[in-house]
């Protein structure tokens, strides 16, 4: 059972979409899911924080200073109409934490505020997915 539980963590920490209907296949309890996504995500979280902040880091450091071009485009119009709450949060609940922490890494985000967000982000997903998976299941 624990190898179970360990595959669904370490699915998560790359995909909540994944790890969730991977659960309940294994038919795990759906708290033991929750936990294990919970606890694979956020560590996905902080991984792709780690290694974004060292990558950034590593290219920044030889690099010359260029002139800045001027921001435009959808992705700096979503960024200037939802922010750092929608980066973390909806990102997260979109396309997952590690995309959305790469991007705060690329527009230079705090990544405290960045973090905070897309661990609400992934505590919320996987709450909802875990219920709809499980509610889902109990129609059958």
């Amino acid at each position: 059972m624990l190898y179970k539980i360990l595959t669904v963590a370490g699915l998560a920490t790359f995909e909540i979409y994944a790890a969730i209907p991977a659960g309940f296949a294994f038919n795990l309890s759906p708290w033991v899911i929750f936990f294990a996504s919970l606890i694979g995500g956020l560590t996905g979280v902080y991984v792709a924080a780690f290694l974004g902040d060292k990558i950034r880091a590593f290219f920044s450091r030889n690099k010359p200073v260029k002139e800045e071009k001027p921001k435009t485009g959808i992705i700096y119009r979503i960024w200037d109409k939802y922010g750092v709450i929608g980066l973390g949060f909806l990102g997260t609940m979109t396309v997952g934490a590690p995309v959305s922490i790469a991007v705060g890494v690329g527009f230079k985000v705090p990544l405290n505020r960045l973090l905070t967000w897309c661990c609400l982000g992934v505590l919320t997903r996987c709450a909802l997915f875990t219920t709809i998976g499980y509610f889902g299941l109990k129609l059958f």
